[in-house]
């Protein structure tokens, strides 16, 4: 019996503890810098998990758990696609979303 409301007990605090997790995902400008940072956030690599955590850790989340390049459209529906619009070379930007959890 002692064990059953043990596992109850813990299930509960479990779920408790879910709903105060705290998850945002914030949508950045790539830029080039020259240090190839840029190209590990963009790509998910490994290299790019340090700079994520730093850009959460500067907002007051704990950690990173995912970074990835997004592509314009996935951002807002205004900005010109494969159209005639559509914007090419070093001046367009290009976004990397970081999501943080605290």
């Amino acid at each position: 019996m002692r064990l059953s409301s043990a596992l109850v007990a813990s299930a509960f605090l479990m779920g408790a503890s879910a709903a105060f997790a705290d998850t945002r995902v914030f949508i950045v400008a790539n830029q080039a810098d020259g240090y190839g940072v840029d190209e590990c956030l963009a790509r998910g690599e490994k290299c790019g998990a340090h700079a994520a955590r730093s850009y959460c850790q500067s907002r007051e989340f704990a950690q990173a758990t995912a970074y990835r390049r997004v592509e314009p459209e996935e951002v807002t529906s205004a900005v010109p696609g494969n159209g005639s619009d559509a914007c090419f070379g070093p001046g367009c930007g290009e976004y990397v979303a970081i999501t943080c959890q605290r």
